[in-house]
């Protein structure tokens, strides 16, 4: 893989908080939308003329409409808590990658038009005009915030930075300086049903490609349904799982999880994506337009389930905002979960004895798990506590052996992100995205060291994209990175299943 030149961190231990670096990233910015783009999702093209009074008003109405975000604004002491616990500030030492100063940006706009002391004293209270190079300020730094929310773990007051990014981007979205990767994501999805732009043909020759190797390696016809009427289960899942490893090794999982219960299930090429990049940019309209899509499929198959496949914001959009944005989803089977997670599936399944093992097919690896932070602090999963953090790592551990936790303040709720999430996961942002991942990747770095780990596993389509990414940058293969679900399919035992040598099958996920 060809690298980008910049200066790659140095891996450490222990993370430890830089060296402060004024501007840093202040030339790091991703590319802004086209009109073709920004229009297909009913924003304006370029910058509007009277591009002050509308960003604004949108202001006001945000903070009007969503009582958290005054209150965001208006609790912040400084105390200086969350300073250290972003990673973007973590890998570049770049002060505006402090949440405190992230938020400041939007804060002092804040204070300029919406308080008093601002409007008449706003030397006193750091309030600031909002002016083009504000404007500019915004998009670069609001664009280096994954969303990930680990500075609200962190924060006495609980002040979510990623509250307020999302309203920057949408601000900024209706004064037509829109970011491109996003938004023309979400045009795709507005059009076909998916992030790639996938037609059903193409998705449906790739499905049945994938049932020929399923049926070639284990002699098992195992069938990866689509637009198949009155199935029991539909299953909307990121479309990275239909184009990429280790992403489609989860897509065979889930399929054979499926077939060795015995449970009928299907996709729909209406609604191929459980992804949402509408919450990137904060826009609710939008959000709720592409959860529409999987309403209307799982009416028109007649399905009795919902199930999301292993997307970190898929599901933190579907577990917090599914019944808001187009519920409720009374046509569904009341006697499940209404969403339900593949691994809180999988898990059930494990725990009522439905599903066989063989571990030591999987013995080629030592496993960690990376906790996705959309659904390790923005989500649960089932009716237990922490559901989120023990169905993965339940379901891992009864198809692995070799299994250890990275360090305790690095996972679970205080995970670190992959570097890559918020809309961030797009080649212009690649430096940001390298120099993002590092305090994983120290901490990943510690465990292979410690304890001999080979492999990640994750539950989320960008933190796999991402991290198979930047990965070899630190010099770790990336392969090191794979789906929960493809560790079930290593080890599922179907019925009927060919006996074969398990190194073999698992030769394309070895470390060389």
């Amino acid at each position: 893989m060809s690298k980008i030149d910049f200066q790659v961190p140095a891996i450490e231990e222990f993370t430890e908080t830089p060296k402060i670096a004024v501007d840093a990233m202040a030339h790091s910015r991703p590319f802004i939308a086209a009109p073709a783009h920004q229009e297909a999702l009913g924003f304006p093209g370029e910058l509007v003329e009277d591009w002050h009074g509308i960003a604004i008003g949108k202001m006001g109405e945000l903070i009007s409409k969503y009582q958290s975000l005054p209150v965001f604004l208006d609790s912040c002491v400084k105390c200086g808590a969350c300073t250290d616990k972003c990673h973007y500030f973590l890998g570049t030492g770049d002060p505006k990658n402090m949440p405190v100063a992230r938020q400041d940006l939007f804060r002092k706009v804040y204070r300029r038009y919406f308080t008093f002391a601002g409007k008449w004293l706003p030397w006193l209270v750091g309030a600031e005009d909002l002016t083009e190079e504000v404007l500019d300020d915004w998009y670069n730094y609001f664009h280096q915030c994954s969303q990930c929310r680990r500075c609200s773990v962190y924060c006495p007051y609980g002040i979510d930075t990623a509250e307020i990014s999302m309203a920057a981007r949408e601000i900024l979205d209706e004064v037509g300086k829109g970011q491109k990767y996003s938004n023309e994501i979400i045009g795709k999805v507005h059009k076909t049903g998916n992030n790639l732009g996938i037609p059903e043909r193409a998705l449906r020759s790739t499905l049945d490609d994938l049932e020929e190797d399923i049926e070639e390696d284990t002699g098992v016809p195992v069938k990866l349904p689509l637009n198949q009427k009155g199935a029991e289960v539909l299953l909307v899942t990121p479309s990275a799982d239909f184009f990429a490893e280790p992403h489609v090794d989860g897509l065979i999982g889930y399929a054979k999880v499926f077939h060795a219960a015995g449970i009928s299930w299907t996709l729909s090429s209406y609604a191929s994506e459980a992804a949402n990049f509408a919450v990137f940019i904060g826009s609710y309209d939008q959000m709720s337009e592409i959860t529409e899509r999987i309403r209307k499929a799982a009416e028109d198959l007649g399905v009795k389930r919902i199930i999301v496949g292993e997307c970190g914001h898929a599901w933190r959009v579907a577990y917090n905002f599914w019944n808001t944005l187009v519920g409720p989803f009374d046509f569904l089977d009341q006697s499940y979960p209404i969403p339900q997670h593949i691994c809180e599936f999988t898990n059930d399944l494990i725990n009522s004895g439905k599903l066989k093992f063989d571990k030591s097919r999987n013995d080629h690896m030592t496993l960690t798990f990376h906790d996705s932070c959309n659904v390790a602090r923005a989500s649960r999963m089932g009716e237990v506590p922490g559901g989120q953090f023990e169905y993965p790592r339940a379901v891992i551990r009864a198809c692995c052996n070799n299994f250890f936790e990275m360090a305790e303040d690095t996972i679970g709720e205080s995970t670190y992100c992959c570097g890559g999430g918020g809309g961030l996961l797009t080649d212009d942002l690649l430096e940001l995205r390298v120099k993002g991942a590092k305090p994983r990747i120290d901490a990943l770095q510690k465990v292979r060291k410690d304890h001999g780990v080979t492999h990640m596993a994750a539950i989320c389509a960008i933190c796999k994209a991402q991290f198979s990414k930047v990965m070899p940058y630190y010099d770790i293969p990336m392969t090191t990175i794979v789906s929960v679900h493809q560790l079930v399919s290593n080890a599922i035992i179907l019925p009927g299943q060919n006996q074969v040598d398990s190194q073999e099958v698992m030769k394309d996920t070895e470390i060389d």
